[in-house]
């Protein structure tokens, strides 16, 4: 349901979908589990393992399904007469770094083979109307390997993301022609392959300290699902030099502009401290919803003062120390409240427009000052 989820439904017939990710964080197994679920012929091509490796693997994932044929190659032209023969509704390759076309004097992997073999395969794909499922290696700086035009030819880039320290595992859309861009789906690694999380809110959050400084509740929407998150923030004095800013999870330069606003709006004097930013449970956040729970974290460290247990805070914080309305208000508190929550900070702007009819308390609040006298013991 995840995998369906970030793809908009499922595979649309005629599709290439392009999953990179770091090596070793897990796309064979999604995309060996994923098969095992679809109903119908699947080919699965490995040009990196050996059918003895793929047998040992689907025994470990516990995956014994008639439709899965293995076809170890890495000639393209061996691949496209195997696909024209068998007429398979899915094709699997893992990865498109290991196929070379034989008539084209580049090696494996090189930008010219890897955009050509894309094209070739997406033409049979669309021939044949089977979809075909193309796994990519990431470079070091996390972009897909190959040409940028690689990502114009698929029809859905996908990226599986996760800390190698954690357990949690994030497939999040870059590109969908068939739907959203902004979904994710949740995933927790175990022995025996990937397990939906069907409730992210209550994982994050199962491991939080609840009387401790520094420690915010936030609500962030992925796609189209609230998400609650713990914002981490430790604030320190300087004794050496310039002070460290360090942010996990959360955009540097953003984290910059709202150490900004804290000293000139609100009088803390963090230029002389160092900042500390976590999100917890190894996900990254983007969007500017969770600024406030940011500053608050941040003052409530600087102050050492607790922030309210069973609050919420959302909200974007504008240059001018205003809080700004965010969108989706309505289902970020319903998650709140379904979580146990009593109370929710939110921006005046949108609880002028609110109706929600559950018992939970919702504080309205301008600014930066307002908010934070709301979320922290005296």
């Amino acid at each position: 349901e995840e995998f369906d989820r970030v793809l908009g439904g499922g595979l649309m017939p005629g599709s290439v979908v392009l999953i990179g990710g770091d090596p070793g964080i897990g796309k064979s197994t999604l995309v060996l589990q994923a098969a095992a679920k679809i109903n119908g012929k699947i080919i699965y091509v490995s040009g990196e393992e050996s059918v003895n490796q793929i047998n040992l693997r689907a025994k470990r994932l516990n995956i014994n399904s008639e439709n899965i044929s293995i076809l170890t190659e890495t000639d393209l032209d061996v691949i496209i007469n195997a696909i024209e023969k068998h007429e398979p509704d899915v094709v699997i390759i893992d990865s498109i770094q290991t196929i070379y076309k034989p008539d084209l004097e580049n090696t494996a992997g090189t930008v010219t083979q890897i955009r050509e073999c894309t094209a070739e395969l997406m033409q049979t794909a669309k021939k044949k109307k089977c979809s075909v499922i193309i796994v990519g290696h990431v470079t070091k700086d996390g972009m897909i390997a190959g040409p940028k035009v690689l990502e114009h030819i698929v029809d859905a880039v996908l990226q599986f993301e996760g800390e190698r320290s954690y357990s949690y595992r994030i497939l999040r859309s870059q590109k969908n022609r068939f739907g959203s861009t902004n979904e994710i789906g949740i995933f927790e690694m175990h022995e025996d392959g990937l397990q939906e999380v069907k409730n992210p809110s209550e994982i994050f959050l199962s491991e939080r300290e609840k009387e401790i400084s520094g420690s915010v509740i936030t609500s962030s929407i992925e796609g189209t699902r609230p998400i609650l998150l713990e914002v981490q923030a430790l604030v320190t004095p300087s004794v050496y030099g310039n002070p460290q800013r360090v942010a996990t999870g959360f955009d540097y330069r953003r984290l910059s502009i709202l150490l900004a606003v804290l000293e000139k709006r609100a009088n803390l004097k963090l230029s002389s401290h160092n900042v500390f930013l976590n999100i917890a449970g190894g996900i990254r956040i983007e969007e500017p919803a969770v600024d406030l729970a940011v500053c608050c974290a941040i003052a409530s460290s600087y102050t050492n003062r607790f922030a309210k247990n069973n609050t919420v805070v959302i909200g974007e914080v504008g240059l001018g120390g205003e809080v700004r309305s965010v969108s989706n208000i309505e289902k970020r508190i319903q998650e709140a409240f379904k979580l146990g929550f009593k109370s929710v900070i939110v921006p005046n702007n949108n609880y002028k427009s609110l109706n929600i009819k559950n018992s939970i308390e919702i504080i309205p609040v301008e600014n930066i000052i307002s908010a934070l006298k709301q979320v922290l013991n005296p």
